[in-house]
């Protein structure tokens, strides 16, 4: 029994190795020494080197895996396990079901032809990714005047009338601390969907299947927007829907400054419904600060490693800034080894070790300019009106349901951490166990 004909038999992967194999329709994306090769229906991705790219190219056109496997001996003067390579494509999901369709998933998302060597946009029943069109209008010439003109309008305003200028008394609209709390939380869930559904449609614009995510941070519910069908764009088309997310808060930002300064009462003094969209808007420059705390892998990080080509760039630099410590204070049997890591990172950590560092103190920064006053008058408030003499029953009530807020908070994290220690030490024991 030939090598071919005992991958027919395995389990899972079905060809005759004198016949063509049923391959789905894949892209290709070259970059230096490696070509990415997926499925954009259903965001599967592998990457192989140029000649292993090359004997997939002509599995795709038609050529049965045993001419394959002679063409590529012949070619290239070296013998191909093609059973192993069969196994990964069938494994990546390449390879067609029998009776099977071409795989167009039922939102419509759109993949190339055979061999295009660029991410499609119909697949093949032709029907195009759902809101492609709607992304192609956000981001289009015309739009672009748009948000240029609203950031340089906002923009004036604020040179004008200094009481626009972003600053953390802005967040106090009200004097009652839980409505301030409630209505910033409310708000923030529409702009993070904007945010998000920003990075979706640009991506949706290219092509691209994209979805939205719900996951937790600590007892946080965050909004995530998964769009692997990058990695098979070309690296220029990449940046945009890498900063969408921010463009839609500049944006934001912009549209709540304008309305703030055109909702002013007849004395020129700020209305309350100025107010709110100037504690809104500071909210969301928050959020466009924290993308600068580089650490957290936020959008700018995803930017840089993009644009370098690095695969793992976080971890490499983390690394490379621990030795570096670990030099400076003479301990020099906690080097850890970093020639394991991927050229690229290793040459780019160098320098991005330092932006690491640098993501530290803006975050540092920001909370001791832009937050700590902010908390300090929340709570300093509420002391005094317990404290002191004079607070009405309302102002009262507001500050015990503010502190009940807080301290549940509190207590959701104090048990959130617990929990996540208790099942790490579980894992570690059922590892030490086996």
């Amino acid at each position: 029994m030939t090598d071919a004909e005992a991958v027919h038999d395995a389990p899972g992967v079905r060809y005759a190795p004198d016949r063509p194999l049923p391959l789905h329709p894949l892209v290709y994306l070259e970059e230096g020494d490696e070509v990415t090769v997926g499925r954009p229906d259903i965001d599967s991705y592998g990457i192989f080197p140029p000649d292993g790219a090359e004997v997939l190219r002509r599995l795709e056109q038609g050529m049965p895996p045993r001419e394959a496997a002679a063409w590529y001996e012949a070619r290239y003067h070296e013998s191909l396990d093609i059973d192993d390579l069969i196994a990964a494509l069938d494994e990546l999901g390449f390879i067609r079901e029998p009776g099977g369709t071409d795989g167009a998933d039922a939102d419509g998302s759109g993949v190339g032809g055979p061999g295009t060597g660029k991410a499609g946009t119909e697949d093949a029943k032709g029907a195009t990714v759902r809101w492609q069109r709607l992304g192609a209008a956000l981001f289009s010439v015309p739009a672009w005047i748009c948000y240029g003109l609203l950031v340089a309008w906002a923009l004036v305003l604020m040179a004008r009338r200094p009481d626009l200028v972003p600053r953390y008394h802005n967040v106090f609209f009200t004097d009652y601390y839980t409505v301030i709390q409630a209505a910033l939380f409310v708000v923030a869930v529409p702009q993070l969907l904007l945010h998000e559904g920003f990075h979706a449609l640009a991506g949706r614009r290219l092509g691209l299947r994209s979805r939205l995510r719900i996951s937790r941070r600590l007892y946080f519910v965050v909004l995530e927007t998964s769009l692997d069908g990058l990695v098979a764009v070309p690296r220029r088309k990449r940046y945009l829907p890498i900063l969408a997310g921010m463009l839609a808060d500049v944006i934001v930002t912009a549209v709540l400054t304008i309305v703030a300064d055109l909702t002013r009462d007849p004395v020129g003094g700020l209305s309350f419904a100025g107010r709110f969209c100037l504690a809104f808007a500071y909210a969301v420059l928050l959020r466009i600060l924290w993308q600068f705390s580089l650490y957290l892998r936020t959008d700018l990080y995803v930017l840089v490693s993009t644009a370098l080509g690095c695969v793992d760039l976080h971890g490499t630099a983390m690394r490379v800034l621990r030795n570096r410590v670990n030099r400076l204070l003479g301990r020099r049997h906690r080097l850890v080894d970093e020639s394991d890591r991927h050229p690229v990172d290793r040459r780019v950590a160098r320098w991005y070790s330092w932006l690491i560092v640098a993501g530290y103190t803006v975050s540092l920064t920001t909370f001791a300019v832009a937050i700590a006053p902010i908390v300090y008058r929340m709570f300093a408030g509420v002391i005094g009106r317990f404290t002191g003499h004079g607070a009405s029953w309302p102002e009262l009530l507001d500050s015990l349901v503010f502190c009940g807020f807080i301290l549940g908070q509190l207590i959701v994290l104090a048990w959130v951490s617990v929990r996540d220690r208790r099942r790490a030490r579980a894992q570690r024991l059922d590892h030490v166990i086996a």
